[in-house]
């Protein structure tokens, strides 16, 4: 099972067809139980966690399918649920073509393959040090609030709101409060 982008790949490996392609949630769950592929990649760029989530329940319902995501950019606790809930693995599309490919060969054998570097970064980051005020505002940034915005749904000055962010851009040593949001979402915090 595979999305669009990455048909023309895999239709150049002999040893490897493509049975189909969906969406994600209960549209690829159903797809998956029909065809029963050896291998599900699933695509979970726009929807990591409903994505993660048919993963899952593949791997309940069909045991004999193994379960491959790939991701342009991946939460860590993301990567976390995967390791924990036993599936085939985790790949980026940055990686090499060649290694998505072989990334679904030794899936179908039965090894797991996870990108080295996100399995490192999840492992090695296990705490957030925002408290939950912070975390509440960076979560409003990355929705898109402005600073005004926040301080009114929070009752707080914009003063305050500006010092929170400042506060945790420092703690997060990010480059400003892009880069923040950014990485709390890659840690998987917001």
């Amino acid at each position: 099972m595979v999305r669009a982008g990455l048909v023309l790949l895999l239709e150049r490996e002999s040893d490897i067809k493509v049975v189909a392609s969906t969406g994600v949630g209960s549209e690829l769950i159903r797809t998956v139980l029909e065809y029963s592929p050896d291998v599900a990649v699933i695509d979970v760029d726009l929807h990591e966690q409903e994505g993660l989530l048919a993963a899952m329940a593949i791997q309940e319902h069909l045991p004999d399918c193994r379960t491959l995501l790939t991701a342009r950019f991946a939460r860590l606790a993301t990567v976390r649920q995967s390791l924990a809930s036993g599936l085939g693995g985790l790949v980026l599309k940055s990686s090499r073509p060649t290694n998505l490919v072989d990334a679904i060969r030794s899936v179908h054998e039965g090894r797991r393959v996870f990108d080295t570097e996100l399995t490192l970064a999840a492992w090695g980051n296990t705490g957030c040090p925002l408290t939950e005020r912070e975390m509440e505002i960076l979560q409003l940034a990355a929705a898109g609030d402005d600073i005004n915005e926040i301080a009114v749904k929070l009752s707080l000055s914009p003063g305050t709101v500006r010092n929170y962010l400042t506060t945790t851009v420092r703690k997060m040593d990010a480059r400003n409060r892009l880069d923040a949001v950014r990485i709390a979402s890659m840690s998987g915090w917001i």
